[in-house]
């Protein structure tokens, strides 16, 4: 099995006594950090393994970065490891339904060059709604032990860091008027309320960063919580991106999480290339020098 997007409920199901597949819960709640392990502590996939936002798919913050700093690359891949992830394992993500956090972990793999990894289309969500079984923690089961079970292997990173854009060359963008001129495309994954500044209840500063243009993450998805067709995606986001080329854009959010869902649906789409802004807007505004911007437009 090599899957690189996304991977069906019922496909998933057929292939849990694979023993190169791992699968990963990457459920949580901004607000609620704790949330997502006690739900997996509950019930989860058979086999799965969790992964907490805050612990295994961010590094440690600083004052002038963002909220979900990308991790340091060889504590993921030793993390990688120790949860049974080598180049010949297909690693399948999953979160509570949309995708953002199972999304960031598919990114962070494909940026460290293992290509086989998907989210499970609908997560834990549709799971349940297909009626497939769940496992449940025997009482006071530790993050340890429930870890135990599987066999470490080596994870080899092969990092491509082309997939990543920095604060600095982002402002040298915009000063050259590659981003005005449209030369390069910024997409913010947020809300559009958030975009516009109306509405900002997780950072100290409203607004987006000037020339950004919104597609926010849950357009990507239908009414029962899945991503669109192929078709749908690339019209959507040829919209977006108003004839310039998909490797010419530029993804951010609030902190780089949700952004990698746009960049999965672009990938579901055939739409290749785009780059990430890790930091995004948490971390553009640490420096009040850097211009911001409010309103649709």
């Amino acid at each position: 099995m090599h899957i690189d997007t996304l991977i069906a409920p019922r496909q998933l199901a057929a292939r849990l006594d694979d023993p190169d597949l791992v699968i990963l819960d990457c459920r949580f709640d901004l607000a609620r950090p704790q949330w997502g392990s006690e739900a997996y502590a509950s019930a989860r996939i058979p086999h799965a393994l969790y992964a907490h936002l805050d612990r295994d798919l961010s590094g440690p913050l600083s004052p002038s970065m963002g909220r979900h700093p990308l991790p340091e690359v060889s504590t993921l891949a030793a993390r990688l490891g120790q949860w049974g992830v080598d180049g010949q394992v297909q690693v399948v993500a999953y979160d509570q339904g949309p995708g953002s956090y199972a999304a960031r972990l598919w990114w962070l793999l494909r940026w460290l060059g293992h290509a086989r990894v998907a989210v499970l289309d609908g997560g834990m969500s549709a799971w349940q709604q297909e009626k497939l079984p769940l496992e449940t923690a025997s009482s006071g089961e530790s993050r340890a032990e429930a870890h135990a079970g599987r066999v470490a292997r080596r994870f080899e990173p092969r990092l491509d860091e082309a997939l990543v854009v920095s604060a600095t060359e982002l402002e040298g963008m915009i000063a050259s008027g590659q981003i005005a001129g449209a030369e390069v495309v910024l997409v913010d994954a947020r809300s559009a309320d958030r975009f516009a500044g109306r509405n900002e209840t997780i950072d100290p500063v409203a607004g987006h960063i000037p020339g950004a243009r919104n597609h926010p993450f849950t357009d990507n998805l239908d009414a029962a919580g899945r991503f669109l067709n192929r078709g749908t995606l690339r019209e959507r986001f040829a919209k977006t991106l108003a004839g310039v080329p998909p490797d010419e854009a530029i993804l951010m959010c609030g902190s780089g999480v949700t952004a990698c869902h746009d960049l999965l649906a672009m990938e579901v789409a055939g739409l290749k290339g785009a780059r990430l802004y890790a930091g995004s807007w948490s971390e553009w505004i640490k420096d009040p020098k850097r211009p911001i911007a409010s309103g649709t437009a």
